[in-house]
Formats: structure tokens, sequence, C-alpha cells
């Protein structure tokens, strides 16, 4: 038995799969975002480690048999959040999240510091980014910056609480702005550019390597046998791609979770900044990835129902499961600034087109159809780097949906999967490195692609009346952005 453990913004997940490949259970625990000011994002990194526990203990009691056999551990976890340890290996303030913008002027300066770095890391700095919140922390709370010791990624703080070992991988390091990405190793360069040094990271692992033993008093309360090993694991992208078996080149996914990704697997790096495409590495060695973020993707969604005081599938309901034309009213995702294609971490989200015509369904419709135009210009992004997607699976919260997935494969012109699990994929993922790093057997045994429950070809009518519909669209954000404050 292997388990599985994502470390998500909103929560998280925890799941059980045999030798098989088959998932026998699953738990999971909500976590609580705080933001004490405009564009900041923060997460007290305890509460993941007690929601960790939490998940593992209701596993535990609802399958102790399971849970005695279970060998080997993977961690995914939200990628960039910047966890600071000070000497008693306590955490020195709430962890900087991933959707925070607040370091927009550090990443300027950063870049005058390292002209090397979109070199070296592959990427643009982005206020998401790990580096530049650190430049933030030296240059407004001193006090603790001088008392780091370990800057260390979500997951890896969970690793280190479980474990008592500090490692990270390849997969999640590529999104600190810390990491030479084509030579999968720490620089130097970019570590000194933010006033720190390799003293202050944690050791690197592949993702399916061994990286830590789980503690016996943990191992003890779960009821598990023998040393349970604890694997690299991915950041939670990469490791939705090990679930959904995208380890070959030009495998290619669309995840609608609280952010939205569009990812595809690269045999090299291949830095694209110019068009604010990430390359990171892949969770396998000799394997890399490109990878295009919108920071607001189904949490779009999430948004109009808290507005409109109406759950989500009663927003959906009677749209049915597909629709016949765009809506009258044009959306913008961008609730938390954006990042591919602008890199913009003002960037407002905004309604247009509202008429007293205009009904709750037209609003829903927007929201849904504003996403998908935000993943086509992802998809343009990452078309000027690389061979063309022409099918997608899709995977995240968002895939529950299948007008969702209709509207997306009529917006973007390719052929749409739901799949199998698509909501636990990050986890599935982590439990299938957990594995790999137990046993030693070959990724293409372990992480095979997950059945397609329906797939979703683009309709010639719809799809010609959303090109204009996205020609339109394109227009909103510089027509705002020029009148914005």
């Amino acid at each position: 038995m292997f388990l599985g453990l994502d470390v998500g913004t909103s929560g998280v997940k925890a799941v059980l799969e045999d030798e098989t490949g088959a998932l026998v259970a699953s738990a999971g625990r909500p976590l609580s975002l705080s933001h004490p000011q405009p564009l900041w994002s923060e997460q007290n990194p305890d509460h993941w480690v007690e929601a960790v526990i939490g998940a593992v203990d209701d596993l535990a009691a609802s399958h102790p048999r399971q849970m005695s056999a279970v060998r080997g551990i993977g961690l995914s976890g939200q990628m960039h959040g910047a966890t600071l340890l000070g000497r008693d290996g306590r955490p020195l303030r709430p962890a900087i999240l991933w959707n925070d913008g607040r370091s927009q002027a550090e990443c300027a300066e950063l870049e005058q510091r390292c002209p090397e770095l979109h070199a070296i890391a592959g990427n643009l700095a982005m206020p998401g980014f790990t580096a530049p919140k650190l430049v933030w922390v030296a240059k407004h709370e001193p006090e603790i910056f001088a008392d780091i010791t370990k800057v260390l990624l979500p997951k890896a703080y969970v690793r280190y609480r479980l474990s008592g070992e500090m490692a990270e991988d390849m997969s999640d390091a590529a999104g600190t702005l810390w990491l030479d990405v084509g030579a999968r190793r720490w620089s130097e360069k970019l570590l000194a550019a933010t006033g720190l040094g390799l003293d202050h990271m944690p050791r690197l692992v592949e993702g399916n390597e061994r990286s830590a033993v789980l503690s016996r008093a943990l191992a003890q309360r779960w009821g598990m046998s023998g040393e349970v090993v604890i694997a690299g694991g991915a950041g939670d992208n990469a490791a939705s791609a090990i679930g959904l078996g995208a380890i070959t080149p030009g495998d290619a996914f669309l995840s609608l979770g609280t952010s939205g990704v569009l990812f595809r697997v690269t045999d090299r790096f291949a830095p694209a900044p110019e068009a604010a495409v990430h390359a990171f590495c892949h969770a396998l060695g000799g394997l890399w990835h490109q990878m295009g973020v919108m920071l607001s993707a189904a949490a779009s969604l999430s948004w109009l129902a808290r507005i409109l005081g109406a759950p989500e599938a009663a927003l959906l309901a009677p749209l049915g499961g597909s629709v016949d034309r765009p809506s009258p009213v044009q959306f913008l995702p961008y609730l938390d600034g954006e990042r591919t294609p602008h890199n913009d971490a003002h960037a407002a989200g905004a309604l247009v087109g509202l008429r007293s015509a205009a009904s709750r369904d037209d609003l829903v419709q927007a929201v849904l159809e504003g996403v998908a135009f935000a993943s086509r210009d992802m998809l343009a992004a990452l078309g000027q780097s690389a061979q063309a997607i022409t099918e997608l699976d899709l995977v995240g919260g968002g895939s529950r949906s299948s007008l969702w997935a209709q509207i997306m494969a009529d917006v973007l012109g390719v052929t749409v999967h739901r799949v199998e699990e698509g909501e636990v994929g990050a986890a599935i993922g982590a439990s299938r490195l957990g594995r790999l790093a137990a046993t030693g057997e070959a990724p293409a045994d372990v992480c095979r692609k997950p059945q397609r429950l329906q797939s979703f070809e683009p309709r010639g009518p719809q799809r010609a009346a959303y090109d204009g519909a996205y020609a339109q669209w394109r227009n909103l954000y510089p027509a705002l952005k020029e009148k914005s404050p």
C-alpha cells in the first residue's frame, strides 16, 4: 500500500493506493487563507501539518488493515510558498503563498541584481515565486530575515514535521527562482541575489527518490509496520502529471483548481520567459515541463457563488451540459492578478457588457468562458515555443463540470478529456512517487494514464462564435489597464 498527501491551498487530500494502482480510500481536511492586507495571501504552516495528520488519522481509523501495509509516502504541495524557519526549526512568520502579490517591486529589483536570472531559472521574476518574497522580507521585516536559517516550501515543511529531514524535489525547487533548472542544482548566484546561501536551502532529490523515513511515533500512531519511505514528491502540477501518466514529451493537461494550469512535458529545459511561460523540472530525472498559469480558475466560480449566495452546483445546473452561443457578458478572471501571459500582480477582474436584461445564467456562463479564454491565452503562449497541443486531459475541481469541459473544447479548439479520479490527481501522483521510492520500479510501469471518462470535441459553429468573442475579450485587459489608477 502507498499513501499520497497533497498539501493544497484550500485543503489537504490524502489517498491510499494498492499495488495494482487502484484507489482504496481518500480523506481530506480544509485549510483557510489569511489576507491581512491587499495583495497579501498567507497561511500558518502548522495548519498544513495538523490537516495532514488529521486526514491520515481518518484513513487509519477507517482502513486500519490497509494502513498497516503502507510502504511508501509521497508528498505533493502548493508551490512557491515561503516558509521561513528560525534556529529552533519553527516558522518565524506565516508562510507567504503562491498567490501573494506584494513583491512586484522586488521582482524588478531581483532582475536588476541578477541579469542572468532568466537564463538560469528559465522564468521571469514574478511575485508568486519564492525569491522575490525573500527580497520583500529583507526590506520590510529585516529582523525576521536576519533570523532565517532555512527556507522551505509547503510540502518540504510537512516532510520535515513528518520525518525530521529537510529535503526538496527538483520540480518544486524549480519554482523558487533559486534553482539552475537546466543543471538541476541550487544556483549560488541566484541565492546571493536575495542575500541567501546554500546553507539556507534543503538538500535536493528527484521526485521518485527516497528523501526521508516517517518518524517512528507517527508510524505507530497510524499502525504502520516496518520502515515507511518518504519520496521526494513533487509540486502540485508535476504530481498531477505523474497521476495522469504524463511522463512522455508532448503529454499535456489542463488543471482547473483554485488556479488554472496548462502543463506540457518536455525532454529538455525549454524556457520561454518572454511569454510568461514557466519552465520547470519534472518530478522524474531527465524530464522538464512548460507551464502556463492563471491565478483564479475554479476560484473565479467560487467567488461568483459567494457573491450570489448560491452553491456552485446550483449556478451550473440551469445551463445544462452545453451552451449554443457565447454569453453577452464577458469576464476577466484576474481576481488576484495574473501570470501567463501578462505577469501583472495588479491586474483586476471585471464583468463587461452588463445590461438590465443580463441574467444570473449570463454571469455564470461569462465566468466559465472567461477562464476558458484565459486558458486560450496560455495555449497561445505555449504554442510559441514548441509543437501544437491537440488534446488535453482535464483535472481539478472544475473537471467535474461537463458544461465547462465542452466550453473549453469549443474555446480552445482541441479535444478535452475528463478522466477518472481527476479531482485527486496530485495526491494520486504523490502516492505513485512514494511507490517508486519504496520499490524502485520503473516509472513507466507505475505512472499509467487514467481511464478517460468522457471526451469533448470542438463544435464547428460554437468554435467560430468563440473565436469572435475571444478576439473581443482580448481587448479588455489593455483597455482596462490603461484606465486603472
